[in-house]
C-alpha cells in the first residue's frame, strides 16, 4: 500500500471480497486553522473537530467535482444555537454559534442532548444534474454527532455504515481522525437499491474489524493512514486504496461574493443595511473576517 499522506487528506478505499467500501480522513493543520477564527472553549472544539471530520469522511463520498457536502444542527433548548460545516473540492470550513453562560453550567464533557436539546441533524448533498439536491435529517439522539451520523445512514439509507472520529484537543494543536465503513453488496453501487442483511456475515466480519480501531490509532500522526488500514483487515482480505485528496481550510467568503449577495436585496432593504459611516459592515461567522462595503459603491 503507498504512503500517501498522514494527515490533513481523505483516503478512499475498497474491501472488494467484502464488497465495502471505506474512508479514512485525519485533520491537523486544516483543524487548527478553523478552531482558531473563534476563542471556542474545550468542549465546542472537540464537537466541531468532530463535525468537521465527520464533513470531510461525508463530503469525500462525492464523486462529481463541484459537489457539495452540507452537515448542519436545528436545534431546541440547547447550548448550542447553530452548528454549520460543508465540504467541496476538499475545501473545509465549520462554525458554533452557543450560549457561553449555558455552557458554563454543564460538566466538562455534557451529553449531546445538554448540547443540542431536541435537535435534529440535517445532512445536504448538492450535486450536478441530473442528482441536483438532496437532504436527509435525523435526531440528534446517541452519545455523539458520530452516532448520529451513523443511525442516518441505517435509518435512511438502510445502508449498514460504521463510523468512528476520534479528537485530540489537548495542547496548542488539535488531531481528528475518522473511519467510515459500508456495505455496498455486488451491483448495488450506483444502481438500484438491493435489500441488504445487516446481519450478513461479510458485513459482520467488517464491522467487527473496522469497530475495534482505537481512539489512539485514529489521531496518532505517526501511524499512517494506509498502515491503520492494513492493520485492521488485510488479514483476512485484499485492501485497495483507490485515491487520497487533500483537505483546507477554504472559507469561500471575499468581496465579490459578498457584493454578489447584497445585489440580490431590493433597493429598500440594502438602503436599510448602510450605516451612519455610509458602509455595510459583514461579519463572517466561518472564518471571522470583516468586510466593509461602501453603500455608495453599490448598484442600485
Amino acid at each position: 500500500m503507498a504512503d500517501i499522506s498522514l494527515i490533513d487528506q481523505t483516503l478512499s478505499f475498497s474491501i472488494p471480497a467484502k464488497h465495502c467500501r471505506g474512508r479514512a480522513v485525519r485533520l491537523g493543520t486544516v483543524l487548527d486553522e478553523i478552531l482558531l477564527a473563534h476563542n471556542y472553549p474545550e468542549q465546542i472544539k472537540a464537537l466541531l473537530a468532530e463535525a468537521v471530520c465527520l464533513t470531510a469522511m461525508l463530503g469525500s463520498l462525492l464523486k462529481d467535482e463541484g459537489s457539495q457536502l452540507t452537515l448542519q444542527a436545528q436545534t431546541e433548548s440547547g447550548v448550542i444555537s447553530l452548528l454549520a460545516c460543508d465540504y467541496k473540492n476538499g475545501g473545509l470550513r465549520g462554525y458554533v454559534q452557543f450560549d457561553a453562560e449555558r455552557l458554563a453550567l454543564q460538566p466538562i464533557e455534557p451529553s449531546l442532548m445538554a448540547l443540542f436539546g431536541k435537535g435534529y441533524l440535517a445532512i445536504t448533498f448538492d450535486q450536478p444534474p441530473p442528482r441536483g439536491r438532496s437532504q436527509g435529517i435525523v435526531a440528534l439522539e446517541g452519545a455523539s454527532l458520530s452516532e448520529a451520523v451513523q443511525n442516518y445512514f441505517l435509518q435512511s439509507e438502510q445502508l449498514p455504515t460504521i463510523i468512528r472520529v476520534a479528537v485530540n484537543c489537548d495542547g496548542a494543536h488539535s488531531v481528528a481522525g475518522g473511519l467510515l465503513v459500508q456495505y455496498l453488496p455486488e451491483g448495488e453501487d450506483g444502481k438500484e437499491r438491493l435489500h441488504v442483511r445487516m446481519d450478513h456475515p461479510e458485513w459482520e466480519h467488517v464491522a467487527v474489524m473496522g469497530g475495534s480501531v482505537t481512539p489512539n490509532e485514529l489521531t496518532d500522526p505517526a501511524l499512517a493512514l494506509e498502515d491503520l488500514l492494513w492493520r485492521l483487515f488485510s488479514e483476512s482480505d485484499e485492501v485497495r486504496v483507490l485515491s487520497g485528496k487533500p483537505c483546507v481550510k477554504a472559507c469561500r467568503c471575499n468581496e465579490d461574493h459578498i457584493r454578489d449577495v447584497i445585489a440580490r436585496f431590493p433597493k429598500e432593504d440594502k438602503e436599510d443595511m448602510i450605516g451612519e459611516d455610509g458602509t455595510i459592515s459583514i461579519d463572517c461567522a466561518f472564518c471571522s473576517k470583516k468586510f466593509i462595503i461602501s453603500g455608495a459603491s453599490l448598484n442600485n
